[in-house]
């Protein structure tokens, strides 16, 4: 079956951060691009609207990684286990199924595509029961496989680098289901961007250096104490500072920014962040999967600081290990590992080239080819 002839897509993310979102945008737009007469809908599957008790889970996820991210770290350990993963998949996937049928029922998708494991374990109970048979896709939107992603009835993966498709394949999963795109994006971060209209825009000088300080789209992630670290630092620095949907931080650091020895300006929630990346020399952020893909495909430098503890910890490893950031831990020095990367030009070489074998900024139209590819081999 040719793409053309799907009618009817329905991607469905979680707001549980931004970057589920923002994968799912990403191949929404290029589906769309491509294919202007389907409809592509895309769904966060955690919105009060569509379920209840889907946005107290999320709810009960925020609350706990403010509370104790450290339970949270141990639950997300302690379900990547077969035996212990099964059961957790098998009761979110009872307690969601009901309002994944509900979207299922209202969409009357061709094509069900998901960038969250959630919803991906949903569809996949209704598929296993025999209550759709509807192609389901799933877009793993982290730099590693945790076992709530892992179905059966998922009828192709999307993955970021090679290490993960044997992972995958290592738990069970057909190799020809498995395919390496990297995590979807916007196209902008692949795009040259000229930064000058930034920079006037801000009242920056071009000619010191600007660090670019990132807490996702919930604005977590230990900005404010970066911010405080970043003091140290002696010589001349322009920060930016985003604080997403987080108001009380940025209210916060609008006032730490009026006493500070740098240049500070503190923005809010914006979708113009490829221009900031642009025109930054270092990223300092906690390393969520998409933020993570957006600076490689920008060789952006980035120093990754206070991590969410699960997935977000396995990011950082991922890109460390790989050479193409520093992971900044605790008592390590945030303000001599900013100096130091400023002035070695060779340092910044070095990560810069490392960041660009790994970069896949085509890997929305990646993911919209295999699908292409797939859908005449799929079964419903």
């Amino acid at each position: 079956m040719d793409l053309s002839k799907v009618n009817n897509v329905l991607i469905i993310s979680a707001s549980i951060g931004s970057g589920h979102n923002r994968a799912a945008n990403a191949v929404a737009d290029e589906l769309k691009q491509r294919y202007p007469a389907a409809q592509i809908n895309v769904v966060d599957f955690m919105a009060g609207q569509n379920s209840y008790i889907n946005r107290l889970v999320k709810e009960t996820y925020l609350k706990l990684l403010d509370i104790s991210p450290n339970i949270y770290d141990l639950l997300y350990r302690w379900t990547q286990g077969a035996q212990r993963g099964s059961k957790a998949k098998s009761l979110i996937g009872r307690i969601m199924k009901r309002s994944m049928a509900k979207l299922v029922n209202r969409y009357q998708p061709d094509l069900l595509i998901t960038t969250h494991p959630f919803p991906c374990g949903a569809a996949a109970h209704l598929k296993a029961e025999g209550r759709t048979n509807t192609p389901l896709m799933a877009v793993i939107t982290d730099f590693s496989v945790h076992r709530m992603w892992i179905y059966k009835e998922v009828d192709c993966y999307f993955v970021a680098a090679p290490e993960f498709k044997e992972q995958l394949a290592e738990q069970g999963i057909e190799r020809e289901k498995i395919h390496v795109t990297g995590i979807p994006i916007s196209p902008e971060f692949a795009a040259k961007v000229d930064g000058n209209l930034m920079i006037d825009k801000l009242g920056l000088d071009k000619n010191k250096p600007i660090i670019l300080i990132m807490g996702g789209g919930l604005g977590l992630g230990g900005v404010k104490q970066a911010l405080i670290s970043l003091e140290e630092v002696t010589l001349p620095l322009q920060l930016i500072v985003i604080t997403g949907r987080n108001s009380v931080l940025r209210h916060e650091l609008k006032a730490a920014a009026d006493s500070s020895g740098h240049l500070t300006q503190v923005l809010g929630f914006t979708k113009r962040i490829s221009e900031l990346m642009a025109i930054a020399d270092i990223l300092i952020t906690k390393p969520g999967a998409l933020t993570i893909s957006e600076a490689l495909a920008m060789k952006l430098p980035m120093l990754l600081y206070e991590s969410i503890p699960g997935q977000e910890k396995d990011n950082a490893a991922w890109l460390e290990s790989n050479g193409a950031a520093t992971l900044i831990r605790e008592g390590n020095d945030l303000a001599g590992e900013v100096t130091a990367m400023l002035v070695n030009e060779e340092l910044r070489k070095i990560i810069e080239g490392k960041e660009a074998v790994l970069a896949r900024p085509q890997a929305a139209a990646d993911v919209v080819a295999v699908i292409q590819s797939q859908l005449g081999s799929l079964k419903y």
